[in-house]
């Protein structure tokens, strides 16, 4: 990769290494200070970024500036996207150099290059935010880093054709779970138990049985529980948040949390001895209170794990031996199952994460591999795991060697350039030291652990006494010169290995325990029979029916197998290098070591790379770039040059007088091999760049005057243009003034002689108007008295016309008024006698009749009175109101039991009307659960007050049941999670039970895959016990095709609603008879070609809280009920 030309504009040092002149250690260590203190923490080594952690947020992390301070970020993703090139991004260095923010940056970049959309976005999201995550479970506070990746990870990012993120796949490799049980002084535990304890909710607490007070619990360190800067209570919310971006159910949250507070619950427990009569002594646990709480958060028998912790079996052919457990021992086992268990949970996080951020498509895709890695570790005491980590980065150091040279030499190649071989120091040495299948420290690590007899730390220390004795980079207490001399430089129990990053003095106690990694198979056992969702797929091999007594592959055997397998990928790829160094111990910002960065440089070996690139050529550059640049000193090339670009380039180093030992023409490049020719370049041209830029502003200068010239000039024209209009509009306007008065007295006088003419002509015309206004009006007049003499002749007629008829009138009324009141008179004396007549015969029957018409009076005044106080005592309308008012009289009894009865009735329909048809459909449900089940089933009334949910998987809504979901053409009516019952044992398998219109499905809980699919018209009765167990059994029609491997016998928790919806369903049915359902406390079941008699028990307290199935002979199941309370 040639040198960027932007690293040599306004550069601080040198901004690639390659042209670092004079170069020798002390003037690269000043190069690299140089640059420190003026922010720039990006240096380069040709393609190689060395990267320099500023312990302080810069503005160069932002998605818009990472481009122009990592370019070969940049180069990596495009020759990914258009060279169809496998990338790898490898990040190293020591703990604390800041790996784990320089892999955040790598995966910001993506985000921020890549293509937008919705699904693109959500790609991107995921894979961003699983970094969170895996933070909290696999970093630490360590003395030399707040935020220690104690875990290698490596992601390999996939694309598409268009460069936009697919998915992703994480490997993870060796997780420090020592530090679960032990941290060193001024260390952490895990993120992820701080911030559980600081932000989880204080129900959430409640439910995990865990309290806030760090000090509660022995596996957290107390001397550094707090970290200034580190945020738990927040980073635990962040967490939360990223689980669910990117894919965890909240479900699964819980099961995880779970399993966090469990291994804290178990550094709790303790031990202490107890005398057996044969002598030996067994461990107890002291307080069972954890102990108790552990096994409820896990579901596992409190006394199955306080067996496992008290004995150990050990299984050999056909034979068991059972022996005790001392204190020390069952510590041991303790702190074996608390790292395993956590371990474990990681590496499934880790899974369950790929799950959700793995392409879809099964086509080819291009992939960019992250490496996020362990640095090189020498503390003050080292141990297996620090033995472990530095054989990694010894790998890794080896294929940096190997890639750079062959990356140097390909291009040498490439270009038709020689190449001239460098010698450098190999470290295969030190690799096949550690890993060598025969004489390897490992290997003899492993032959230790497997050999039968007495097996510690010192006869381990003693083989590779005897073995490594005379290696040049190994150092015991035997000299490497002399076998039978010792060096007292070494303490007892430890081993020195020369490492490419130096010398590293291991302590060899717990070599063996942590390579053996044994944890008992008691417990493995016992982690399987908990209930909890988890522990079968944490524990496989704890399945009893599955006992396997070969001997587990050892730590160090499975992490070189897991390494060998790195290098193989990242061979596959083009690499990129990011080399981390950490500036100061001190975590601060502005400080610069020399002694450390020094010691930092070497063991990186960024010397011998500097040395490596600048075998051959320092600088390299495609044509067409570099005449681009340096066409300037020569007139030739100046300012276009019309041909092929290489020959452009010849004649410009011609006339430069350029050695030609100094430089090489490659086929797309130009070679030169020594900075300082590159720097009189970027000299000469400096120069010439300040002459050109004289030369511009001199003809700028000229330019602007000669514009300001012409704008004068132009605008005096204008000026002077206006100037003159100004004035010819000034005597227009008083030439038109003049007129304008002449001409307005002459209309004047004109008018006036007009107003005169018209004013006579007016006075001549009123006066005629009047004389002829007089004439008309005395001939008006005239007809006027005419008209009146002639009206009032004819009023006088109709007058007296009017008065005789008025006396005719009045003479015919009198007539008929008095023969009206003869008639009344005639009409009010006969009523008068028949009255006479009436009241004479009545007095005989009055006192018969007035009692009973008091009577009827009464009782009606009593009967209003009763309807009114109605009106004010009525009850509410609620249904369930059995309130009524008191009943005044005896003699309404009648009537007010019927009124009661019709008012009720009234508003239970009024009440009714407010239902919608789903109230309706779930309150008929339940009521067809009530003919069948009411008084016949003891698990019926606590059932009523639950609603029936139907769908209780959420199958449209969980991806999980996607396949599923497609598989099934209908309407879920019901989705729920059943158990079916083993013939052979009587154990139940999970099973999801799915009901439709016309057939009822059951699938496997974890792949969705349908297991059997019965149509409803097969199933002919269901048979249920009477008592308050949750088993059903579906009887199918002999000689059907579903009927085949006979009925199902199955358990649910949610049994009354299952057998309600299949009664209704088949009852709604038009082609299905009824569907019976049989309650009874035996029944038989066919399996296959058999039939198998189910009997259900009453069972005591033992028997726990839930039925239980056992197979008691070939023909009889017998199902334990525990007793109602």
């Amino acid at each position: 990769m040639e040198v960027k030309t932007s690293l040599l504009d306004n550069m601080i040092g040198v901004g690639d290494m390659v042209l670092l002149e004079p170069l020798n250690e002390d003037s690269f260590i000043e190069n690299l200070r140089k640059r420190f203190d003026h922010n720039e923490i990006y240096t380069y080594i040709g393609s190689v970024v060395i990267s320099m952690n500023p312990y302080r947020s810069l503005p160069i992390f932002t998605p818009e500036k990472v481009e122009e301070y990592l370019p070969g970020l940049d180069e990596a993703y495009r020759s990914l996207r258009d060279q169809d090139k496998d990338q790898c991004i490898l990040i190293t260095g020591e703990s604390g150099a800041g790996k784990t923010e320089a892999s955040k940056l790598v995966m910001s970049y993506v985000a921020a290059v890549c293509g937008k959309g919705q699904e693109v976005n959500k790609v991107k999201e995921q894979l961003l935010q699983s970094n969170p995550v895996l933070e909290a479970f696999g970093n630490a506070k360590t003395v030399r880093n707040d935020n220690s990746s104690r875990f290698g990870k490596y992601m390999d990012i996939e694309f598409d054709f268009k460069g936009d993120p697919l998915g992703g796949v994480i490997s993870n490799y060796l997780l420090e779970k020592s530090r679960v049980c032990k941290q060193p002084r001024g260390e952490r535990n895990f993120h992820i138990f701080y911030q559980l304890l600081s932000g989880a909710s204080g129900d959430t607490l409640t439910k995990l049985k865990l309290d806030r007070d760090f000090s509660k619990y022995n596996y957290l360190s107390l001397d550094s529980a707090t970290v200034n800067g580190l945020d738990d209570a927040a980073s635990f919310r962040t967490v939360r948040n990223a689980m669910q971006i990117v894919g965890f159910m909240e479900d699964e949250v819980q099961l995880v949390l779970e399993l966090v507070a469990a291994v804290l619950k178990l550094g709790n427990i303790e031990f202490k001895p107890e005398s057996r009569v044969n002598g030996f002594d067994e461990s107890r646990v002291k307080d069972k209170n954890d102990l108790k709480e552990m096994c409820e958060l896990l579901g596992i028998e409190q006394s199955v794990l306080e067996r496992a912790f008290s004995y150990r079996t050990v299984e050999a052919k056909m034979e068991k031996v059972s022996t005790t457990l001392n204190v020390a021992q069952a510590y041991y086992a303790r702190d074996a199952l608390a790292k395993n268990l956590y371990s474990r949970l990681f590496s499934w996080l880790v899974t369950r994460i790929n799950e959700s951020i793995k392409a879809q498509a099964k086509t080819r895709h291009k992939v960019m591999g992250v490496l996020d890695i362990y640095g090189f570790e020498i503390f003050e005491d080292n141990s297996f795991e620090q033995f472990i980590i530095n054989y990694c980065n010894e790998k890794l150091q080896q294929i940096f060697i190997e890639l750079t040279l062959r990356e140097e030499q390909e291009e040498y190649v490439r270009e038709g350039i020689e190449w001239t071989n460098i010698e450098y120091f190999n470290n295969a040495v030190i690799c096949d030291l550690i890993e060598n299948n025969q004489n390897g420290i490992l290997a003899m690590l492993d032959e230790e652990c497997l050999r039968p007899g007495t097996v510690t730390d010192d006869t381990f220390l003693d083989k590779l006494n005897t073995i490594c004795a005379e290696h040049q980079h190994f150092e015991s207490r035997l000299s490497k010169n002399s076998k039978f001399l010792t060096d007292h430089s070494l303490p007892h129990s430890c081993f020195r290995i020369q490492h490419y990053a130096g010398k590293v003095l291991y302590r060899v106690e717990g070599f063996v325990d942590k390579n053996n990694d044994l944890l008992y198979r008691d417990l493995s056992q016992a982690m399987y029979k908990a209930t909890h969702s988890l522990m079968r797929q944490l524990f496989p091999e704890g399945n009893p029916a599955k006992v396997n007594l070969k001997r587990p592959p050892t730590a160090g055997f499975q992490f070189k197998a897991s390494v060998g397998g790195l290098m193989k990928n990242l061979q596959t790829k083009n690499p990129n290098y990011i080399r981390c160094i950490k500036p100061n111990d001190k975590k601060a910002a502005h400080i610069f070591t020399d002694s450390l960065v020094c010691h930092q440089v070497r063991y990186l070996g960024l010397m011998e790379n500097v040395r490596v690139r600048r075998a051959g050529y320092a600088f390299r550059q495609p044509y067409e770039p570099c005449l681009e640049r340096y066409k300037m000193l020569c007139k030739q090339t100046w300012p276009h040059w019309r041909g092929p670009a290489r020959d452009g380039v010849e004649v410009l180093l011609t006339d430069c007088s350029v050695p030609a030992e100094e430089f090489a023409y490659g086929r797309s490049k130009i070679f030169i091999r020594n900075p300082r020719t590159l720097f009189t370049l970027e000299e000469r041209r400096r120069a010439c760049l300040e002459d050109l830029a004289t030369l511009i502003q001199k003809i700028y200068r000229g330019w602007k005057c000669r514009t300001h010239f012409l704008l004068l000039k132009k605008s005096q024209v204008v000026v002077a243009a206006w100037y003159r209009r100004y004035a010819q509009q000034n005597k227009y306007e008083k030439i038109k003034s003049a007129t304008l008065v002449m001409q307005s007295f002459t209309r004047g006088w004109k008018a006036r002689k007009i107003l005169r003419q018209l004013k006579y002509e007016k006075r001549c015309k009123e006066a005629v108007t009047t004389i002829a206004a007089y004439w008309h009006g005395t001939q008006a007049r005239m007809e006027l008295r005419r008209l009146k003499t002639e009206a009032r002749n004819k009023r006088a007629v109709s007058v007296i016309w009017a008065y005789w008829q008025g006396t005719k009138a009045r003479r015919e009324l009198r007539c008929l008024k008095e023969e009206a009141r003869r008639k009344h008179a005639v009409a009010v004396i006969w009523a008068y006698w028949r009255g006479l007549q009436v009241r004479r015969e009545y007095r005989k029957f009055f006192r018969a009749n007035a009692g009973k018409k008091i009577y009827c009076f009464i009782i009606q005044r009593i009967m209003q009175k009763y309807f009114l106080g109605l009106k004010t005592t009525v009850p509410s309308m609620s249904p369930i109101d059995n309130t009524w008012s008191a009943q005044p009289y005896s003699f309404l009894e009648g009537a007010h039991t019927e009124l009661r009865r019709i008012f009720h009735l009234w508003r239970c329909k009024k009440h009714r009307g407010q239902f919608t048809e789903e109230k309706k459909a779930v309150y008929e449900e339940k009521l067809e659960a009530s003919e069948i089940f009411k008084d016949k089933k003891a698990l019926y009334p606590s059932s009523v007050s639950q609603p029936f949910k139907g769908d209780y998987l959420e199958i449209h809504k969980n991806p999980k049941y996607l396949k599923l979901n497609s598989a099934v053409e209908e309407k879920v009516l019901l989705a729920d999670v059943v158990n079916k019952i083993n013939r052979a044992n009587g154990k139940g398998s999970p099973r999801l039970f799915l009901l439709t219109k016309s057939n009822f499905v059951l699938a496997d809980q974890k792949t969705g895959q349908v297991k059997a699919s019965v149509p409803l018209p097969d199933l002919t009765s269901v048979s249920v016990s009477t008592q308050s167990d949750g088993f059903f059994a579906l009887k199918l029609k002999e000689g059907s095709a579903s009927a085949a491997k006979g009925d199902f016998l199955l358990s649910s928790e949610h049994l009354i609603e299952i057998i309600t919806k299949l009664h209704r369903t088949g009852t709604t049915a038009a082609d299905k008879d009824q569907i019976n359902i049989d309650i009874s406390d035996e029944f038989l079941v066919q399996f296959k070609q058999d039939k198998v008699c189910v009997k259900f028990i009453q069972g005591g307290p033992k028997n726990g809280t839930s039925a239980a199935c056992k197979r008691k002979n070939n023909r009889l199941l017998e199902v334990s009920v525990p007793s109602s309370p």
